[in-house]
């Protein structure tokens, strides 16, 4: 199961702490969104839709546990959740996982094990979400949907396909031949490699006008390469 490109929102109200996870996150290829106290992550959550959460237990104005029950009740969401916080007593332990976290983690805490934390919670629930999400740039597969931060883009049924391959194989180099492997898997019609220039041609304009960036690039002799990073 791919674990990059999931989107993560980390709530903390202590910044250092936000931009400590934040760095370790990205650095390990996943797309992050922050928010400062419960309000703010109520609001936040449902304007991006992340596929997993990393919250602290003590919140401003909206506690970590509150946000939890309204994401599970409320949302009816099923959002992989890990509770960070200071308190140690089991009580508090046992209350962050009846209110829906799926781990615990108490501060003070090495980032380098809450990402490893992240990753194996992802791996036993990934199936939860399905977007990938790089750079603002979101793809549902199940919906067929592709998206940038937040406003849909209108693509061909070809154009979603490739967009689909690219960003599940993101920072790989794809040959023209295993791009019209995607599109073309039964070999249906008579296509030459041209075919693959023009529709990403087409699709790298789509991405242009709606977020000023084409996101592919062209590996000379060789193919294409979505860039993530």
């Amino acid at each position: 199961m791919e674990l990059k490109g999931k989107s993560i929102m980390i709530v903390e109200d202590d910044h250092n702490i936000r931009n400590l996870i934040k760095v370790y996150l990205e650095n390990s290829g996943y797309e992050t969104f922050e928010a400062s106290d419960g309000k703010e992550a109520m609001d936040t959550f449902l304007k991006v839709d992340p596929c997993f959460l990393v919250v602290d237990l003590m919140l401003p104005y909206v506690s970590g546990e509150e946000l939890t029950q309204w994401i599970r009740k409320e949302q009816k969401s099923e959002i992989p959740i890990i509770m960070v916080t200071a308190k140690t007593a089991e009580a508090d332990r046992i209350g962050g996982l009846k209110a829906g976290a799926d781990d615990y983690v108490t501060k003070p805490f090495s980032p380098a094990e809450l990402v490893a934390r992240v990753e194996a919670v992802l791996r036993r629930t990934a199936h939860r979400c399905n977007k990938i999400s790089y750079n603002g740039l979101t793809l549902k597969p199940f919906k067929r949907e592709a998206s940038y931060d937040g406003s849909k883009l209108s693509l061909t049924p070809n154009e979603f396909l490739l967009l689909s391959m690219f960003m599940r194989h993101s920072n790989q180099v794809l040959t023209r031949e295993q791009l019209l492997d995607e599109l073309y898997p039964l070999q249906e019609k008579v296509v030459v490699d041209r075919t693959i220039d023009v529709h990403i041609a087409n699709l790298r304009e789509k991405l242009r006008k709606k977020s000023g960036k084409t996101f592919i690039r062209t590996v000379r002799g060789v193919g294409y390469q979505f860039e993530a990073l």
